[in-house]
């Protein structure tokens, strides 16, 4: 691990942090902070906004809600994402105090029980979101494996565990989340080759195709339920349930340059997004695959391209998520100083290496993506990006909110809440229909 350098950097000492009676215990961290440009923390956000999760949106976000549901859905959770992750942007430094890890802001306003509760709930978030990267992962591996032999000899659990073996590797060679620095130049780039390809062959391929069907498929009944999810994925979209986490490595000042890095992201950094869902919906309809790159025509060799780039792109985006769990172990265990020092190196392989197996496995065991990602963002996205938000901002900021301002935020919270638990029902049914179509450790 890279050591805090100074002692101007060094936020969240061990010592009280609120009221006696809320009092909790904030450790140092063993991670570098307060030391990236906002143009770097920029890129990090938008690597998890272009990661390959991007390739399923047309078949998981546009299909169920057809093209007006879809795009006005895409554009208001832009907006309503901005507007959330700036409120907890802007509360970096409430109370004098920098909290660089979102646990530790909640615990701040509220006390240790909301502090437990907060870091489960992000634990979970980041945890499925990891697990969505790893099945993407070992997608990617499998479609290059079908594109040279459909023999069915290698099964998508086997390229599972292929994925999780290279994020292992990778966790190994990066400390913590400031050491991405050129990873992240790369993952632009395989983010730039999968996407413009995928873009390319789908608007080739609806230009040849007959006329589509843009249909929201199912009954009545199903359609409320993949709707729901449909609303539930657009959040997960946008959100990673770790902004404080990333601010923590941004230079001072700290809110003004993470809301530039806000506003990168959710500028540029959408655009592409945009780009592949809304060709790829435009190029297949309501047959869109939930991994785009299964749906397109084209040369092997540049199919093959597109899906090497996902997977490498994979796995750096996967880190970003893991680095929370990480920061914590590190921190826990006080692992400092060199990377590659014996006990530093021999706690990594054994501790990043056991989670990652974890992931691994529940990954090959249940490889229902867009469920996933519908029951991610209904148990912990929601909760963490906008009712938590919302009233946390409410409760820090309430001598300075007319009434006005507190009736929004409000308003935001019961939404929020309502939508959540819609969400959740409606994830952990489709996940129940699929487990009854689909085996444990389906090849899908």
């Amino acid at each position: 691990m890279v050591e805090q350098e100074g002692n101007d950097d060094v936020v969240g000492s061990s010592g009280r942090v609120s009221d006696d009676h809320l009092a909790v215990e904030i450790p140092d961290t063993a991670h570098q902070i307060s030391h990236d440009s906002w143009f770097q923390v920029g890129f990090v956000l938008t690597t998890g906004i272009n990661s390959a999760y991007v390739l399923g949106y047309s078949g998981t976000v546009m299909v169920p809600l057809g093209w007006i549901g879809g795009v006005v859905g895409l554009i208001l959770a832009t907006a309503i994402s901005l507007y959330a992750n700036s409120l907890v942007a802007k509360l970096h430094e409430f109370g004098g105090k920098r909290h660089i890890r979102y646990r530790d802001l909640a615990g701040f306003i509220y006390g240790k029980r909301a502090y437990s509760l907060t870091w489960g709930l992000q634990y979970v978030n980041l945890f499925m979101i990891n697990v969505g990267y790893i099945i993407l992962a070992g997608s990617s591996l499998k479609a290059i494996y079908v594109l040279f032999r459909d023999d069915n000899l290698m099964k998508l659990p086997y390229f599972i565990v292929i994925a999780g073996f290279a994020c292992a590797l990778f966790a190994l060679a990066v400390p913590h989340l400031s050491a991405l620095r050129i990873w992240l130049a790369f993952s632009t780039f395989f983010s730039l080759v999968y996407i413009i390809v995928g873009f390319a062959l789908s608007f080739k391929d609806g230009i040849e195709a007959p006329p589509r069907d843009y249909n929201i498929p199912g009954s009545k009944s199903a359609k409320i339920f993949t709707t729901i999810g449909a609303a539930a994925n657009l959040v997960f979209a946008f959100n990673t349930g770790m902004l404080p986490e990333i601010q923590a490595t941004v230079r001072k000042p700290v809110v003004g340059n993470m809301m530039k890095a806000l506003y990168f992201q959710f500028t540029v950094g959408v655009f592409p997004m945009y780009a592949i869902t809304f060709v790829g919906y435009w190029a297949y309809g309501s047959s869109t695959s939930t991994y785009l790159l299964n749906s397109v025509n084209g040369p092997i060799w540049l199919k093959t391209f597109a899906n090497i780039s996902a997977f490498l792109q994979t796995v750096i985006a996967l880190h970003i998520f893991a680095s929370p769990m990480y920061e914590y172990l590190d921190t826990k265990y006080e692992i400092k100083g060199s990377a590659l020092a014996l006990r530093n190196l021999g706690f990594r392989i054994l501790v990043r290496g056991g989670y990652l197996a974890l992931i691994t496995f529940v990954s090959a065991l249940l490889p229902f993506l867009g469920d996933f990602m519908s029951l991610t963002g209904a148990v912990s996205t929601f909760p963490l990006t906008f009712i938590l938000a919302n009233h946390m901002y409410l409760v820090a900021k309430k001598n300075k909110l007319t009434s006005l301002q507190k009736s929004w935020h409000w308003l935001n919270v019961v939404f929020f809440g309502c939508m959540s638990i819609a969400a959740a029902v409606s994830a952990l049914k489709l996940i129940a229909d699929h487990s009854n179509t689909y085996h444990v450790f389906a090849d899908l």
